[in-house]
């Protein structure tokens, strides 16, 4: 694998950190109001809070872990407003005889701009935080995300052999159908 696609999965892994942290921390709070704990996201927090004793920081590194722990939910939230003014202004613009497509796309442009930008900035967060680690606590941190992606990898896995078994299973449905016009 050369240098340039080397770095190019690590930038892809750092933000998949980043943003897979991020998302699931700050979307904990709304998780728990909406039935309590749980499923994947609880069980990620719980995976976060144990790599969190494992790493014992110092007093520098707790305070990185939690700027970057604060930047994920302020972004996060503001994902949410993003999305939610987005969803506020099709509806609105549903309500018209003719669809400004143009205005649709724009806006969802812009969205889509500003998300790129907190998803960016809560990369930076959990760059700061990583880089202020030993390598004992990198390794720790490194060995965690192994095993996450291997389990996100599993998971994917799954539903492809769900879905070519759902897609086969159609074809199969369809195919005497078919035969018998």
């Amino acid at each position: 694998m050369s240098i340039k696609k080397m770095s190019r999965v690590l930038a892809v892994a750092t933000t998949a950190l980043a943003i897979g942290a991020g998302a699931a921390y700050a979307a904990q709070p709304a998780h728990e109001a909406h039935g309590g704990p749980g499923g994947w996201h609880g069980h990620f927090m719980k995976e976060l809070t144990q790599l969190h004793d494992q790493l014992k920081l110092n007093a520098d590194q707790e305070k990185d872990w939690q700027a970057a722990l604060g930047t994920m939910k302020q972004d996060h939230e503001a994902m949410r407003a993003n999305h939610e003014q987005i969803k506020n202004q099709f509806k609105s613009a549903q309500q018209q005889p003719i669809l400004d497509l143009n205005a649709m796309a724009a806006a969802h442009q812009q969205v889509e701009q500003k998300d790129a930008q907190l998803r960016q900035q809560t990369t930076d967060a959990w760059l700061k935080f990583y880089n202020g680690l030993n390598d004992q606590q990198k390794t720790t941190v490194s060995t965690a995300l192994k095993q996450r992606f291997a389990k996100m990898e599993s998971r994917h896995e799954k539903m492809r052999e769900r879905w070519q078994h759902h897609h086969d299973q159609k074809g199969a449905a369809s195919a005497p159908a078919a035969t018998n016009q």
